[in-house]
């Protein structure tokens, strides 16, 4: 038997305490709020999610200052928090998710592929998770996807 987080643990666990989470995606492009929504009762937690693929949604959709942008590029953990961090204010929920990174098969900015970070914000503040993936894109958006349900039912743990 897996002991690995899934959507359905972590969506029952915020049921449970009465609380709420929305996403921001830029690599996973709807995956993460996908795989949220494919656990039956979902709407009962998941506010719903934002893919802001372009560097300049992250901006003008989600919130993420322009400067934190300009200065780090779009693939930085603090991009992720500022990712998780706008979702939760946009879509009104206790917590968020935030995923950015390069999927590949090509760099970004200078970054190769599998460059991944993961960000959760909670009533407790943030906190990211700095990944190296391997595979192909496909692999790398489904890893991502795994990370992110884990990143965030480690902080639910420990809230």
């Amino acid at each position: 038997m897996s002991t690995e987080p899934t959507a359905a643990g972590v969506l029952a666990a915020l049921r449970a305490r009465g609380e709420t989470l929305a996403t921001a995606e830029s690599l996973t492009g709807g995956l993460l709020a996908a795989h949220l929504v494919d656990v039956p009762g979902a709407s009962r937690v998941f506010r719903g999610g934002v893919v802001a693929y372009a560097t300049d949604l992250k901006a003008t959709l989600v919130g993420v200052d322009q400067a934190l942008l300009d200065r780090l590029g779009p693939v930085a953990a603090e991009v992720a928090a500022a990712l998780a961090g706008g979702a939760r204010r946009r879509c009104g929920a206790d917590w968020g998710i935030g995923t950015t990174g390069v999927a590949g098969p090509d760099p970004q900015d200078g970054k190769p592929a599998g460059t991944v970070f993961v960000g959760v914000t909670g009533p407790s503040g943030a906190v990211t998770r700095a990944l190296r993936l391997t595979g192909d894109r496909a692999a790398i958006r489904a890893a991502t996807v795994a990370e992110a349900v884990a990143l965030l039912a480690a902080e639910l743990g420990k809230a």
